[in-house]
């Protein structure tokens, strides 16, 4: 009879469920979307019940695609974003949307965290760099500012404890999720105490802590019909969808790092114990007790790519899709016939501020040298660029902890675009491979789940079910120009800092554009 294993990654834009087998197959899969909700400038939201329901309906119908599959299922395994917070009343029900790692409310607080109360040290304890997106600073903004409402919570949870919960009635929280919160001690693999008294929260507000090989059973039964299973269903708790996505890309052995972009992005690779950075420059995350990928976190990915679509070259989005042609492939097509490094225009992708490797919530987009020569295609080039450029950035601070023989593997939904895996291998000036599967979090979940059920004995095992479908290698005369105009796009951002500032606060003042 054959066997399956569901992964499911509760992501920013959609939840994705992926159907494997045992050898890492993909046998079917299903995807439901749901917005960010915006109500004011800096806040970015969602709705905690409607992302229920599209993990119960990714479910439902990746299974019901398979006919018969929920009788030979081994197991589901979760992955999720990082950084949620979702204030719950006493009745169990929402005080607070989920407040997601884009919102930006709490960047005053984060920066007198680290100017005067001791977030430096904090960060070396917990491995979450001091940033609005840390649900540690996101606590001390709902304390400060809404103190009502802080007063009214009974307990403070991320999305994945929110969908335990109307799984299974129960608070649980993995030692990954954990980990991403700026509240959990690395090295005791316990809830830290000074920075419990600094958001204000009690041990009793948060969740119970389990490993990421944690699993429940014991479906309720109106839940399990609607989700075509058996009650008895073993659920894998699993980890944040950082550290799978690794996993997911066979990017767990020394010196392999995973590089992916998705809505945002992020460059991580994995040791075998905890460890910080002293400028509090990289996150550290578990992945297991014996795995923990350090790295740095982006905003600026695909939006960027979805804003160029929508604001810059809406024209021909429209007319690719009266041709019934994907706009991306157009705006690539675009790109493709403007040389590297755009002549000279550089466009830093800061439309949500931004996290690695500056750590400045003040940063905002611009371009930088346009003249008269340039095209809107020199714009759409320079903008994916921008987004390979930023992440340049974060590699000499990852090597001065891991060293400097990396091998990069990318994933993504970028890593469809030939022209973007090209830009990636000429500006970090290495060869970049491309795995079989773009669903690294998702694969990443099933192979943890098939660990947590005894299926595999080693997570390595991952190796032989992700195959190579692109390798990049860079070209000389592409690097040599990026390696002249990297320099200039790194320096900018350090000396407009104040200007940057200046101008964050007017748009806040003024309600200005949503970053």
């Amino acid at each position: 009879m054959a066997e399956f294993m569901l992964g499911v990654d509760i992501g920013t834009t959609s939840t994705k469920a992926v159907l494997f087998t045992p050898q890492g197959r993909v046998v079917a899969h299903h995807s439901v979307g749901y917005p960010l909700l915006r109500p004011t400038p800096d806040a970015a939201e969602q709705d905690p019940a409607q992302i229920f329901q599209a993990v119960v309906g990714a479910i439902r119908v990746c299974l019901a695609a398979q006919a018969g599959a929920g009788q030979r299922l081994l197991g589901v395994a979760f992955s999720a974003a990082m950084h949620s917070v979702i204030a719950m009343g006493p009745d169990n029900t929402p005080l607070t949307g989920s407040i997601t790692w884009a919102d930006n409310r709490a960047a005053g607080w984060a920066e007198r965290i680290q100017r005067d109360w001791g977030g430096l040290a904090i960060y070396r304890r917990t491995g979450t760099p001091t940033h609005p997106m840390s649900p540690l600073a996101k606590m001390v903004w709902l304390r400060h500012e809404q103190p009502a409402l802080f007063t009214q919570t009974a307990r403070f949870i991320g999305i994945k404890e929110y969908v335990f919960f109307r799984l299974f009635g129960r608070y649980w929280v993995d030692h990954s999720i954990a980990s991403a919160t700026g509240l959990f001690n690395l090295f005791q693999l316990d809830w830290d105490d000074e920075a419990l008294a600094l958001a204000g929260v009690r041990r009793d507000q948060l969740s119970e802590l389990v490993p990421t090989t944690h699993i429940v059973q014991g479906l309720a039964g109106d839940i399990a019909q609607q989700l075509g299973l058996r009650a008895d269903t073993p659920f894998v708790i699993g980890a944040n969808d950082g550290v799978l996505s690794n996993l997911g890309v066979d990017a767990i052995a020394p010196g392999d790092v995973a590089v992916t972009i998705g809505t945002s992005g992020a460059m991580r690779t994995v040791i075998h114990e905890p460890r910080t950075d002293p400028g509090g420059r990289t996150f550290c995350y578990a992945l297991t007790e014996q795995h923990w990928a350090v790295g740095g976190p982006v905003n600026n990915g695909g939006v960027v790519f979805r804003w160029v679509r929508d604001e810059l070259a809406g024209a021909e989005s429209a007319q690719a899709r009266v041709q019934n042609l994907d706009p991306y492939d157009e705006l690539t097509r675009m790109a493709a016939q403007v040389p590297p490094g755009a002549e000279g225009l550089l466009f830093h992708p800061y439309l949500a501020g931004e996290r690695a490797p500056l750590w400045n919530a003040d940063l905002r987009a611009s371009f930088f040298g346009l003249g008269l020569r340039h095209r809107k295609a020199h714009m759409i080039r320079a903008a994916l660029e921008g987004v390979i450029f930023n992440l340049h950035g974060i590699l000499p601070t990852l090597e001065t902890l891991v060293g400097t023989d990396t091998r990069i593997k990318a994933t993504g939904g970028f890593a469809r675009s030939p022209l973007w895996r090209q830009m990636m291998a000429d500006v970090f000036n290495r060869e970049v491979v491309v795995p079989e599967s773009f669903e690294s979090s998702c694969l990443g979940a099933a192979v943890l789940g098939l660990y947590a059920l005894g299926r595999i004995k080693s997570l390595n095992v991952v190796s032989e079910m992700v195959g190579a479908t692109h390798r990049h290698s860079p070209i000389a005369a592409h690097v040599e120009i990026y390696q002249r105009l990297l320099p200039i796009f790194h320096a900018i951002p350090v000396q407009l800092a104040q200007q940057y500032a200046a101008l964050a606060r007017f748009q806040r003042d003024s309600g200005g554009p949503a970053v």
